[in-house]
């Protein structure tokens, strides 16, 4: 799936076409969930979930990125205050 750029810089017209790009994005995986087997009805719920999901992540942490790699960090320093030294 390919998701057109942005035409303009202009905050109202750059909301449109998002949204304009969302829709036929999500047409196309209502339909591919409803091939599958799923209600429209269930699937739109469980991709407003979804997208709630992602919007709150993104407000938790903007650019994840930027985040230290796991590995990073070692086991032992990890669970410093957790209780117990390994899982």
């Amino acid at each position: 799936m390919t998701f057109p750029p942005p035409k303009t810089e202009a905050p109202v017209q750059r909301f449109k076409e998002a949204t304009d790009a969302a829709r036929d994005a999500l047409q196309d995986v209502i339909a591919a969930a409803n091939e599958a087997g799923w209600a429209t009805e269930e699937i739109t719920a469980a991709l407003l979930e979804a997208a709630q999901f992602l919007s709150d992540a993104n407000k938790k942490d903007p650019d994840p990125a930027d985040d230290p790699i796991i590995s990073d960090t070692s086991a032992r320093q990890e669970q410093i205050g957790h209780g117990e030294l390994y899982d």
